[in-house]
């Protein structure tokens, strides 16, 4: 028997791929993901466990207890029965007879039927259901896809394929221009693909605190492999931080790669799980239609892998994909809807905006009343046009819409204000202490050689305490994108023997982002130790200044006791740190708040001068031994 997949063998057996994982984890069997491949011993292995489960499991129904004997007589086993009718059972039956029945609707919930539809079951069945635990009304939900890549290399295609063989034809026409997304239906369930955004555009919802994809998949050319957008993309998607696969594309064409390709995807850190790694990548033709269906299976166990779910009773969001003016309806805006369900005539809330939806229009283009999680929607009633990105909520009545908008609007004059007078802590320039500091990095050169030379040096100045993380490395000047990727990710862009666009600044202005150019390979080196110094810990020493001894003590109405003092060694600086000792013992540490040289005050008082020394402290005396010291940061390697 050849090496099977672990999702395979899932599917053959009839088990879900998570129950499978954990009786590897029990054997102790290493894996990368779902697609990782099994030898003929561990598949026999984990049938006998199956197997086992099975046979007890029946012989503890054939089993009787007392909670058969007290529960009324069923037409059917309770097993055998559907899930709504498991719930049915008489209020007579013990409490723990309903715990099987709730884990069976919990995990064969349909994620498109998340409520049982109604039977002939009593009134107290009715009761017993709503009082399932909430995990019944947080069904899976669908995951929704976003695809990304180099020009030409066949995203569009690719999207087309699947419109054309998932979608109904009478769904396809104008899909694209009226709501930017689409619903596949596979075996899997469905699976919802954005066809607007591009990486940038991705970026962009990204930057305003929006996580409108679940899954990224990177298409790639066979003939072309990785290319400075392939590069782009992945950057984008790892700064968004959501699970990523690579599509293979082109592998009709003759002059077609795919070995070539895994290899490369190996120098933007994407290792196929072929190699070692956990990159999923998967050969497809947009063309003639080959492993499309292997890349929706791929999509369908990443969600199942991540859990997605959803509350579509509970408290509606949704986040704005994008929005255009219509010369004859008005505004319409795509909105995926991510929480509880909107109906028509609900208020919507859009950052300082607010509307009442007229109208709703599916991926179908066909009028709906309402849409619930995973559902991109054409909503008709917002006044203005809503950016890309921004949030949607939901309010009771036209008053509440009004008053929440007053709220963010009186909460974006505050933090404009804040923002003037507030002064950066340590923490907010640098982080909690204590751990690993990431420096993220956007660069751009003049040439590839360049590129790789730059890349060299920067590896080298990594440390146990500093990361550089290089985003995105290429050729030419920084694009709008590349800003977009810094403002998301935090990072810094330096080019080398380029120079960025007027346009490019303006957007790295107003986006508060780093860019800074140089034509002098250790000038850019430099600033890489400025930024590497900055996201260290800094590293202080005590240094001894002075010594003085008290000869008088001053009493002053306002400052309290001042030490009339000589410096016999060294020198005393205010607000240095001071210690006061009395014969062999320390009396006190604190800091010089004040020195004086007769009514002067003054910075720094030299040895063999006389001066006033006023400590926050009223008990030293005469004879008492100050010495002064200050904490110095010590430059690290």
């Amino acid at each position: 028997m050849s090496k099977i997949r672990i999702y395979s063998l899932a599917k053959d057996l009839g088990v879900d791929n998570h129950k499978l994982l954990e009786i590897l984890d029990s054997l102790g069997v290493s894996y990368k993901s779902v697609s990782s491949t099994l030898d003929e011993d561990t598949v026999e292995t984990i049938k006998e466990i199956l197997a086992g489960e099975a046979e007890a499991g029946t012989a503890s129904a054939a089993a009787p207890d007392a909670t058969d004997v007290q529960a009324p007589a069923q037409p059917a086993p309770a097993t055998a029965a559907p899930a709504p009718s498991a719930a049915s059972t008489p209020s007579a039956a013990p409490a723990q007879s309903a715990a099987p029945a709730t884990a069976t609707l919990t995990q064969n919930a349909a994620p498109a039927a998340p409520h049982p539809a109604p039977s002939a079951a009593p009134a107290v069945a009715t009761q017993e259901v709503a009082s399932l635990p909430t995990t019944v009304e947080i069904p899976h939900r669908a995951p929704v896809v976003t695809i990304m890549g180099h020009v030409d290399h066949g995203k569009t295609s690719l999207l087309d394929y699947i419109r054309k063989t998932k979608v109904a034809a009478k769904e396809a026409g104008g899909i694209t221009q009226h709501v930017g997304a689409f619903e596949a239906k596979t075996s899997k369930g469905r699976i919802v693909f954005i066809d607007t955004p591009g990486h940038e555009a991705f970026t962009t919802i990204r930057a305003r605190g929006a996580n409108v994809a679940d899954i990224a998949i990177i298409v790639v050319a066979a003939d072309d492999s990785i290319m400075p957008q392939t590069r782009e993309a992945v950057a984008h998607a790892q700064a968004a931080k959501v699970p990523l696969i690579v599509a293979v594309n082109k592998i009709d064409l003759p002059q077609a790669d795919v070995e070539r390709v895994k290899t490369d995807l190996t120098t933007l850190n994407l290792v196929p799980e072929e190699y070692g790694g956990d990159t999923v990548v998967v050969p497809v033709s947009a063309k003639t239609g080959e492993g499309v269906e292997d890349l929706l299976e791929y999509i369908s166990l990443t969600a199942e892998l991540e859990d997605l779910r959803a509350d579509p009773k509970g408290e509606f969001s949704g986040v704005v994909i994008e929005s255009r003016v219509d010369k004859q309806a008005g505004v319409l805006a795509t909105v995926m809807v991510q929480q509880g369900t909107v109906h028509v005539g609900d208020f919507l809330v859009v950052g300082e905006n607010y509307g009442k939806i007229k109208a709703m229009t599916d991926s179908n283009g066909e009028r709906i009343k309402s849409a619930g999680p995973s559902t991109p929607v054409q909503v008709l009633g917002f006044s203005d046009a809503p950016s890309s990105g921004d949030t949607v909520k939901s309010a009771k009545n036209e008053h509440a819409a009004r008053e929440v908008v007053a709220g963010r609007v009186d909460q974006r004059r505050d933090a404009e204000d804040a923002r003037v007078r507030r002064k950066l802590s340590l923490d907010d320039i640098m982080g909690p202490l204590g751990e690993v500091r990431e420096v993220n990095l956007v660069l751009r050169a003049d040439t590839q050689g360049s590129v790789e030379a730059i890349q060299g040096i920067l590896a080298k100045k990594q440390s146990d305490d500093v990361k550089l993380n290089v985003m995105l490395a290429g050729i030419g000047a920084p694009t709008e994108g590349d800003v977009l990727l810094a403002s998301t990710a935090e990072a810094t862009i330096l080019c080398f023997s380029v120079t960025p666009s007027g346009s490019v600044k303006k957007v790295a202005d107003q986006k508060a982002v780093e860019l800074k150019s140089f034509r002098i390979i250790y000038e850019l080196i430099d600033e890489v130790d400025r930024l590497i110094k900055g996201n260290l810990e800094p590293v202080f020493e005590e240094r001894y200044l002075g010594r003085a001894e008290v000869r008088m003590v001053i009493r002053h109405p306002k400052n309290g006791n001042i030490a009339g003092s000589y410096i016999t060694d060294g020198s005393f600086k205010r607000n240095a740190k001071a210690k006061v000792t009395r014969g062999r013992t320390v009396v006190y540490e604190g800091t010089v708040v004040g020195l004086k040289r007769f009514k002067d005050d003054v910075r720094e008082v030299q040895q063999g001068y006389e001066c006033g020394i006023n400590l926050d402290w009223n008990d030293v005396q005469e004879g008492d031994i100050i010495e002064a010291s200050e904490m110095v940061e010590v430059q690290q390697a």
